[in-house]
């Protein structure tokens, strides 16, 4: 499918957790027009099956696909774990996704001892299997599934008592291991940092989007797909779930809620390869 430089890239994630990647994409490329679709109908996906995954990242992919997308950014990475492989061999564009930042925290440890906060779908998942073996030989990688907190960020509850409560257990065992650098393997949580700075005292904290933001510019360039011209757009905002939701979560993060557009996309409908 040809596509001019002025077409948008379409970025997806779960829920509203891929604006944390949008945002870093609107830094990096400010004259390119996004798509954002929130899945927030099936969120989260971190409890389904590999398969269901795939079926609704086919689904969502396919739409932004429709809608004219030029390139593709899973900002998820449990839809990464799950589905990558599948998207690629579908959709004939650049597709950049998410990796849990193990390399540069390896690099970054001085005591020799990470933490991956993840979910547990990207804990037990090939990717984090891969990077392990690649890049644990002289460091320590300890995991830690974070159940609630994805449902917090979906609820608008970036700050409150709760959330502090949850991110404070999920933390504080890590830095008792002796864990300096911990990852953020979930696009939701940096939309927490506050509070996991707060837990994390003096360990350094790792947040993959900006180099996400940086490898769609590389893949745009190299395809001849890198918009230079025009001023930055308002994203076009999409989901499967409440679009008055949508609008107020986006809102509370950016301080201004967009125009969103609730869609239906059943996932019966797609055939997983």
């Amino acid at each position: 499918m040809w596509h001019d430089r002025t077409a948008p890239v379409g970025v997806f994630d779960s829920g509203i957790g891929g604006w944390s990647v949008l945002r870093e994409i609107r830094r990096e490329l400010p004259c390119e027009a996004l798509l954002y679709f929130a899945d927030s109908g099936h969120a989260p996906y971190g409890g389904h099956s590999n398969e269901y995954i795939t079926a609704r990242s086919l689904a969502v992919a396919g739409f932004l696909v429709e809608a004219g997308a030029k390139a593709l950014v899973v900002a998820c990475n449990t839809a990464t774990s799950a589905a990558v492989k599948t998207l690629r061999a579908r959709f004939a564009l650049p597709i950049v996704a998410m990796e849990p930042a193990v390399k540069p925290a390896a690099a970054q440890t001085r005591t020799g001892v990470i933490g991956v906060l993840a979910t547990e779908r990207t804990i037990d998942g090939e990717q984090l299997a891969r990077l392990r073996d690649r890049y644990g030989r002289d460091v320590r990688i300890l995991s830690q599934a974070c159940p609630g907190l994805v449902e917090h960020v979906e609820a608008g509850d970036f700050h409150g008592p709760d959330a502090r409560r949850l991110v404070d257990r999920y933390v504080r065992p890590l830095l008792a291991e002796g864990a300096d650098v911990l990852v953020l393997g979930c696009t939701h949580y940096p939309l927490l940092r506050s509070l996991i700075e707060e837990a994390a005292g003096g360990a350094a904290i790792i947040d993959p989007a900006p180099a996400v933001a940086r490898e769609l510019r590389r893949r745009l360039d190299a395809a001849g797909l890198l918009s230079t011209a025009g001023v930055a757009r308002t994203p076009r905002v999409y989901t499967t779930g409440s679009a008055a939701q949508c609008a107020r979560l986006i809102a509370l993060l950016d301080g201004v809620a967009p125009e969103v557009e609730a869609v239906a996309l059943p996932g019966s409908a797609i055939t997983v390869d």
